[in-house]
This record gives structure tokens, C-alpha cells and sequence, in this order.
């Protein structure tokens, strides 16, 4: 977030030169992936699984000492390297189509952080960074949407849409003109498989924290499919409003939303302390929403700095409010349950 303000020509509380070139690799592999392999390893139960948390968390750390950036890159690529044994072991315990999604993605991380040590710029990973995101989620909601609604057609679907979407990634990395199309078109199959099977679309009409997971899950969507359309139809776009559209579209949209979304249950899983849910955590969700209608739909699509300034100073909000919001629900506990009338008397 500090690396965001700089970015956006803002006061942050800490300005280093190296920050703003880090920005990306730092939130996609430093910060998310840290997360992601944390959960796996405490799901697979296996003392070296937690090298892959370590190193992604240890190698984004030092991207922003003045220790040489190699030594942070080779770092990120090994924790995709140990995350791929995790899938592996996933895998071995029981074959799924999930797993094998999931692999997929671990195997752009990879891809990403390889190429980034060859001496690829970060502006050009973009698609390799946005695979992990996109392919670690849908492998996640394959896997749900596998017990309620999934035919053995449909998981072909999906893996055929999966495979598609690491082909493009790869292609809009070495061969961005020919590929950025590519991908933008393998994204949107993603997204149309996502909008047809996910129970997110079923459970949008339920209450309580599954309405609140489904809401968060359809609002990154949208988002992923705006990145779609825009590296669909503008091909390779590595600077200018364009670029900033995708690129936050992608990782402020859909990834703060499927974070916003999953925080109440996979915190627990890894912190063993529950996060209990309250109806007001809708209201970072919604201004981070609002937030970036104004900085992408408005700001970048029809050059309006201001907006892209005064959005991106509200996605910074919009975060820390859910980090205030999901302490404060921490510290709380589980809300009291208003008895109904009658109930309890004696």
C-alpha cells in the first residue's frame, strides 16, 4: 500500500527507490503467496511444506533491504518450487481436478519468478502473476463446485479452460503482441465457467457469511473480466492508463476480493482463532468497489488523473478498514445471538 501511494505521486510513510520497482512481485508472491502456501502447508500436515511460506515471505522481505534483488527472486521462485511438492502431495493423498488447477497456477509462479531472474521487468509478468492468482482461486471453487453441481463433462470444461489460460499466459509473456489477445480471451472463459458453476451464484440468495462470501466472490469477477476485456481487445499494454486498468483490475479487484472473501475462513484454519463474521465487513468490500469504479472505469478509461489518485487513496482505505474491522471482529469474539421472543424464559 505504501508502494501504492508512491506510485500514484501520494506522501507514503516510507519512500525508498526500490519499492515502487518491487511493487507487484512484493503483493502478488511476497504478500499473497505467502498466504496461499501457508494454508496449503498447514493442509498437507508435513513439517517441509512451511519452506514454501518461509521462502515466499523471507525472499519478498528482502526486496525491500538493500541485499541484491537476486537473492529476494531466487527466494520467491523456490517457494513456487516447494509449493508444486505441496500440489504433489495433495495429489498423491487424492487425485483431484482442483489439485491439478492449483498446480497449474503454482507453475506460472514459478514460470513468473524464473523469467523475472532472467531479467524480464516486472510490468512484464503481469499475466504470469495474474495466472497464479486466477487458477489458485478456480481451483478452489472447482473443488466446492465439484460436491453440489459438477458432471464429469464440466470438470473437463474446466481443466480444458485452465490449460487454456496457462497456454495464454505463457504466450502474452514471450510473445506479448500474439498473446496478451490470447490471454485476455482464456481469462474471459475462465470467468464465464466461474459465473455458470460456482455455487457464489447460488448462495448470493442465502444470508449471513455465505452471502457475504458469494457477494465478494461475484464483485472479483466482474473485475476479472473487465482485465479480460481490456487485454482482450487492447492487446499487450505495459504502461499508461490501460495497463494500470488491467493490472488493478486483476489485483486490486479480484484478489482483495477473494482475500475479503476467505478471511473468515481461512484464518482460523492457519491462526486457530476465529474471525468471526459481522455484517460491516461489507463496507470495506463496497468501497473498495466504489473506489475503483471511480479509479479504473472513470479515472484510467477516460484520463482523469485526479480520480485515479483520489481511487487509488481509497483502495489504500478500503484495505486497512477491513484489517481494523477483521482485529476489532477478533478481539470481540462471536456476536451475541438475540434470543427470539419467548426464548429462554423460565
Amino acid at each position: 500500500m505504501d508502494a501504492a501511494l508512491l506510485l500514484l505521486g501520494l506522501p507514503a510513510p516510507v519512500t525508498t527507490q526500490r519499492l515502487p520497482v518491487v511493487h507487484g512481485p512484493l503483493l502478488v508472491f511476497g504478500f499473497v503467496g505467502t498466504v496461499i502456501a501457508l494454508e496449503r502447508a498447514v493442509a498437507v500436515r508435513r513439517w517441509w511444506a512451511f519452506a514454501s511460506p518461509a521462502a515466499f515471505g523471507v525472499g519478498g522481505l528482502l526486496l525491500l533491504t538493500p541485499v541484491p534483488l537476486l537473492v529476494g527472486r531466487i527466494l520467491l521462485a523456490a517457494g513456487a518450487v516447494v509449493l508444486l511438492f505441496i500440489y504433489l502431495a495433495i495429489w498423491r493423498r487424492q487425485a483431484m481436478l482442483a489439485a491439478a488447477v492449483q498446480s497449474l497456477g503454482a507453475f506460472l509462479a514459478l514460470a513468473s519468478t524464473m523469467l523475472w531472474i532472467g531479467g524480464l521487468p516486472a510490468s512484464a509478468l503481469v499475466p504470469g502473476m495474474a495466472g497464479f492468482m486466477v487458477l489458485t482461486i478456480a481451483g478452489e471453487r472447482v473443488e466446492l463446485a465439484r460436491v453440489v453441481v459438477l458432471s464429469r463433462r464440466t470438470e473437463r470444461v474446466a481443466f480444458g479452460v485452465s490449460v487454456a489460460l496457462a497456454v495464454g499466459v505463457l504466450a502474452a509473456m514471450l510473445w506479448p503482441d500474439v498473446g496478451y489477445p490470447l490471454f485476455g480471451a482464456a481469462l474471459l472463459a475462465v470467468v464465464a465457467w466461474l459465473a455458470v458453476f460456482d455455487v457464489a451464484s447460488r448462495l448470493v440468495r442465502s444470508s449471513g457469511l455465505p452471502r457475504y462470501i458469494a457477494a465478494c466472490l461475484l464483485a472479483g469477477y466482474v473485475w476479472l473480466a473487465v482485465a479480460g476485456v481490456i487485454w482482450l481487445l487492447a492487446g499487450a499494454v505495459v504502461s499508461g492508463p490501460l495497463y494500470d486498468a488491467s493490472v488493478h483490475a486483476v489485483f486490486l479487484g479480484f484478489t482483495l476480493a477473494m482475500i475479503m472473501a476467505h478471511a473468515p475462513v481461512i484464518l482460523p484454519a492457519v491462526l486457530r482463532k476465529p474471525l468471526p463474521y459481522r455484517p460491516i465487513f461489507y463496507l470495506p468490500v463496497g468501497l473498495l468497489t466504489v473506489s475503483l469504479v471511480a479509479r479504473i472505469l472513470i479515472g484510467d478509461v477516460h484520463d482523469v488523473p485526479v480520480l485515479v489518485q483520489w481511487g487509488g487513496v481509497f483502495n489504500v482505505v478500503a484495505v486497512l478498514l477491513f484489517v481494523v474491522l477483521a482485529v476489532a471482529s477478533v478481539v470481540r469474539g462471536e456476536p451475541q445471538r438475540t434470543p427470539a421472543r419467548g426464548e429462554g424464559a423460565s
